[in-house]
């Protein structure tokens, strides 16, 4: 897969995209099952035209340059996560534009002309509700409008549930929540958080339960505190494991807020300090909770562990 980065009014001219292009274009971050039927959409056009599949996204987020957040944005799935889905998906172009403030002020016609006709699209896939040009004043009606013969569009309809739109305002409410299991349905998969394995302050091992530290990649979200059935993919191998997200109270200040995500893992005993990992996570089994010694939370951690080998049996 090819990756292209483009800004505007700087690195847009002369891109080589070797052929017409059959583009699916949204942001597309979480690349859930809504994401995943515009993709095969423009896919399905590819493959009966005989042109390659690309794919259109977004860096920032929008709303960072509009103004209409002032903290950070959490992202279900970060750039680089993006970008490997996509490659499975069999992706051959990822177009990623930097959005900015010079970007955002152009008209539907001028981005037609700038990211649509003069990087050879010949189709263009998007949601029903895929809006772009200053102030969102282009729509999917305008896209054909302004097509001239040049490009055919292919509007993909609402993805609901048994209940409403498919959407990533939807998995990160459920991720709030530590809905696992909805969030995979809605995902199609299992919530995954990239990261490395980092030193921590060892009280797992001290205490029996030896954990993996892990640094989620920058901009990654969090899931709710509590205690979670994971599975961790390190040094190419699937591991089962328990994992606890929050601020440790039974041994940290209440004044302390660093939040940490330690996994413990069954059956492992490597170094695997600085590896590269991915978490998938499954099942939120309980809150995190302050207990009264040692022997307690000992003993609490392997009912935990019993539980999340409970639930892991039935993703094997």
């Amino acid at each position: 897969m090819k990756t292209i980065h483009l800004s505007y009014p700087h690195h847009i001219a002369n891109i080589n995209t070797d052929g017409d292009l059959s583009l699916a274009i949204g942001f597309f971050d979480g690349i859930h099952l809504g994401h995943q039927s515009v993709i095969s959409k423009a896919k399905d056009v590819a493959k009966e035209k005989g042109i390659k599949l690309a794919v259109m996204t977004f860096d920032p987020h929008p709303s960072i340059v509009l103004g209409k957040r002032n903290e950070q944005v959490f992202y279900i799935t970060p750039m680089e996560q993006k970008l490997r889905l996509l490659e499975s998906m069999e992706v051959d172009i990822v177009f990623v534009v930097r959005f900015t403030s010079d970007f955002a002020k152009l008209s539907p016609q001028e981005f037609i002309e700038k990211f649509i006709v003069d990087l050879n699209v010949k189709h263009v896939t998007a949601g029903f509700d895929f809006s772009f040009g200053s102030f969102g004043q282009g729509s999917m009606d305008t896209m054909q409008e302004l097509s001239e013969g040049r490009y055919e569009v292919n509007v993909v309809q609402k993805k609901t549930d048994e209940t409403e739109k498919i959407s990533s305002t939807r998995i990160r409410q459920e991720l709030k929540s530590g809905n696992m299991d909805k969030a995979r349905a809605l995902l199609g998969r299992p919530y995954q958080i990239p990261g490395v394995v980092v030193h921590g302050d060892k009280r797992g091992r001290q205490i029996g339960f030896p954990t993996a530290n892990i640094q989620a990649q920058e901009g990654s979200f969090i899931p709710a505190n509590g205690v979670y059935a994971v599975k961790m993919l390190v040094q190419n191998e699937w591991i089962e494991g328990v994992c606890n997200v929050g601020f440790k109270p039974t041994f940290n200040n209440p004044e302390h807020k660093k939040l940490t995500i330690e996994v413990h893992l069954f059956d492992f005993d490597k170094n695997i300090y600085g590896e590269e990992v991915f978490v998938d996570w499954f099942k939120r089994i309980r809150d995190e909770q302050k207990f009264d010694g040692i022997h307690a939370l000992k003993k609490q951690i392997e009912k935990d562990k019993q539980s999340s080998i409970e639930t892991l049996k039935n993703f094997r």
